[in-house]
């Protein structure tokens, strides 16, 4: 995973009970991971769409997404390139908002997540649902910055950050799992930062 700006410095850790196995507090930065190059989106012509296996597919665009119920996170994120960052904030909207109104049908057992690069990352609708993920706008109080997703990335902390896929554009529902771009490329089928899941077979 290119690494566009970070941080390599490891310090000790205030509160070490939060932080995974393998793992380290990066302090106050935050290291630019993507794997393909920035783009300079225009939020008043973004949307995002949740379609596939769904009742009724939905297209919002950006200022119908922002009028929706919003919601913070609170908590930490973890990169499978072992850097943690605690006590962050975001802002957006509940995932279970977006499928609450499309309506996943019986058959979606799985969800995958399209950026507008061409970025994927396969999601079980279980780590979606009830709390557990968003699609977020604003970091610590100010628009999420453009070479982190900005205007809009999909935030499922509990999960290597990876599957937070910057530049969200779509859910899509689908029946069958097909891995996403890090997944095809060896990265774990599902990214739980606790139990280790970094690479294939982990």
């Amino acid at each position: 995973m290119p690494i566009t700006r970070g941080f390599s410095r490891r310090r000790p850790t205030p509160a070490a009970d939060r932080i995974p196995p393998g793992q380290y507090d990066v302090g106050a930065g935050w290291p630019v991971l993507s794997a393909e190059a920035t783009p300079r989106l225009d939020p008043d012509r973004w949307t995002l769409t949740v379609d596939g296996l769904v009742d009724t597919p939905r297209t919002w665009t950006w200022d119908e997404l922002r009028e929706l119920p919003g919601s913070h996170f609170s908590g930490d994120i973890h990169c499978v390139t072992t850097w943690s960052k605690l006590d962050v904030t975001f802002t957006g909207v509940s995932v279970d908002v977006l499928l609450d109104a499309t309506g996943p049908q019986p058959e979606g057992r799985f969800v995958m997540a399209h950026s507008v690069t061409g970025y994927t990352t396969n999601l079980p609708p279980a780590d979606l649902v009830d709390g557990k993920a968003w699609v977020v706008w604003e970091f610590d109080g100010k628009p999420l910055p453009r070479d982190h997703g900005g205007p809009l990335r999909l935030l499922v902390p509990h999960l290597y950050f990876w599957k937070s896929a910057k530049w969200v554009s779509r859910l899509e529902v689908k029946a069958v799992d097909e891995p996403g771009f890090w997944e095809r490329n060896g990265y774990h089928d599902r990214g739980d930062p606790w139990r280790e899941q970094r690479y294939q077979g982990d």
